[in-house]
């Protein structure tokens, strides 16, 4: 399993919201096919057919729990992780 197989599944997991690196997550929505766009602290990120637009900010190094909350219920939302 690669490392960003055992980042989904942390994130899908739910148990460790406050452990997800920033920079991980950026580089897994990417490679999801999130296209992102970067204004101040902000990074957004946009994808064909999904309607939700996801708004990423730093907390030290790791990203901000409920906004990993957030990605998790889009990954599931539009089962973009099968």
């Amino acid at each position: 399993m690669g490392k960003d197989e055992k980042l989904l599944d942390q994130v899908l997991s739910g148990r460790a919201d406050a452990n997800i690196g920033f920079s991980d997550l950026i580089r897994l929505l990417r490679r999801m096919g999130f296209e992102m766009r970067v204004s101040g602290s902000h990074h957004m990120f946009r994808m064909a057919g999904v309607e939700e637009k996801i708004n990423l900010q730093r907390d030290g190094n790791k990203a901000k729990p409920y906004q990993v909350k957030q990605v998790r219920s889009v990954i599931l939302k539009y089962r973009l992780g099968d």
